[in-house]
């Protein structure tokens, strides 16, 4: 039986513009080309969101702010058609080493096991190097947008010899690749 394939995403700065710790609905916009790529690559892969949520830990909104402002992104997302099977979140801070934040693989492992995702043929998209180190750990293909705060750490993921597979700038330019070279 053939496993299922994953889009594996950071939130803020690769789906949402990264607005520093935003849970207020008003605040929420959706980057340029998102919904096209998403629309592209949903056929061939099923979607998740894995980010780190470190707001919740300084005490800058609650969970349940999180999740209305999480549930609000999933809802404009579905206006599309397009669906997105979980969010998984962790609200710890960098500090307190939890094994649920990126760039620790738990949820890429969750991921795996509940959804029969074949890893190695899955890809995360990121703009932080934590995300690309995570997609690593956990064997999948990564794609490090330039988004977000993605342009600053540039020369942390160079210094750090961290090589994702795919650099981009545009969310849609990159799902069009991930097509050519997943066919």
């Amino acid at each position: 039986m053939e496993q299922n394939e994953a889009i594996i995403l950071d939130r803020d700065g690769v789906l949402i513009e990264d607005k520093n710790y935003s849970y207020k609905i008003e605040d929420l916009e959706i980057l340029p080309g998102v919904i096209e790529g998403l629309k592209l690559l949903q056929a061939k892969f099923l979607f998740f969101i894995v980010t780190n949520q470190s707001g919740i830990g300084m005490g800058y909104y609650t969970v349940k702010e999180f999740q209305i402002y999480n549930d609000h992104l999933i809802f404009l997302l579905k206006k599309h058609d397009i669906h997105i099977q979980k969010t998984f979140f962790c609200p710890h801070l960098k500090e307190e080493n939890c094994e649920c934040r990126k760039p620790n693989p738990k949820y890429l492992f969750e991921i795996r096991d509940g959804w029969d995702i074949d890893l190695k043929s899955s890809w995360v998209f990121g703009d932080h190097p934590s995300d690309i180190i995570f997609g690593i750990n956990g064997g999948c293909k990564t794609v490090y947008m330039v988004t977000g705060h993605g342009e600053k750490h540039l020369k942390e993921l160079e210094s750090q010899n961290i090589k994702p597979n795919l650099v981009s700038s545009k969310f849609f330019n990159a799902a069009k690749r991930i097509l050519e070279i997943s066919d």
